[in-house]
C-alpha cells in the first residue's frame, strides 16, 4: 500500500481524522481529541485535501454526496453492505433488514449490523443512516449523540433549514 497520510477536520461535533493515500481515503473516524493535530502540509495528497473540502461542504449543508475515492478493505459481504449504504438517500434512514434485502440475503440482518460496525469510512460511507427496524437509533462507533446529530443535520439541510450547532 502507498504511504499513509493523515489530516484532521474540526467538525461541529468533534475532530474527524482522515487517513488516506494518493489513491483514496482509507479511514475517516471521529477522534476523541479536543483539538486537531494533523494539518495539510506539502506532502498531503490531493485526495485528502478533496476529502477535507467535501467534509467542510457537508457540514455547511452544501454537499449531499461525496465523490472522493475510498479504499475499503473487507470481506466480499462487507463490501456489498458498504456499497449499498450510499444508496440510502441523504437525510433518510434504512433498517439493517432493508440493507440485508438490498444485498440479496434478507436473513443476514445481524451480519449487516456487523459489517456496518466495521465500516472505517464514516460519513462518506453513510453507516449513520442505518437504524433499527423499530425506528430507534442503534450502535454507531462515533457515538449515538453524533449519529443523531448527523441525521438531524441531513434532514434539516434536505428541508432547507439550518441546524444550530
Amino acid at each position: 500500500m502507498s504511504e499513509l497520510h493523515q489530516v484532521d477536520y474540526p467538525s461541529p461535533i468533534g475532530v474527524v481524522e482522515i487517513t488516506g493515500t494518493e489513491q483514496g481515503i482509507v479511514s475517516l473516524y471521529f477522534s476523541e481529541r479536543e483539538q486537531p493535530l494533523y494539518a495539510v502540509d506539502v506532502d498531503t495528497p490531493q485526495v485528502l485535501k478533496d476529502a477535507l473540502q467535501q467534509l467542510d461542504e457537508y457540514f455547511k449543508g452544501q454537499r449531499m454526496e461525496f465523490t472522493v475515492p475510498c479504499l475499503s478493505s473487507g470481506t466480499d459481504f462487507q463490501q456489498k453492505v458498504w456499497a449499498a449504504l450510499p444508496a440510502i438517500p441523504y437525510g433518510e434512514t434504512a433498517s439493517y433488514r432493508d440493507i440485508a434485502r438490498a444485498v440479496g440475503n434478507e436473513k443476514s440482518v445481524r451480519a449487516v449490523g456487523n459489517a456496518n460496525s466495521k465500516n472505517k469510512i464514516s460519513i462518506i460511507i453513510p453507516c449513520h443512516r442505518i437504524i433499527g427496524s423499530n425506528g430507534k437509533l442503534t450502535g454507531y462507533a462515533g457515538s449515538l449523540t453524533r449519529k443523531e446529530w448527523l441525521l438531524k443535520h441531513e434532514q434539516a439541510v434536505r428541508n432547507g433549514q439550518s441546524l444550530d450547532t
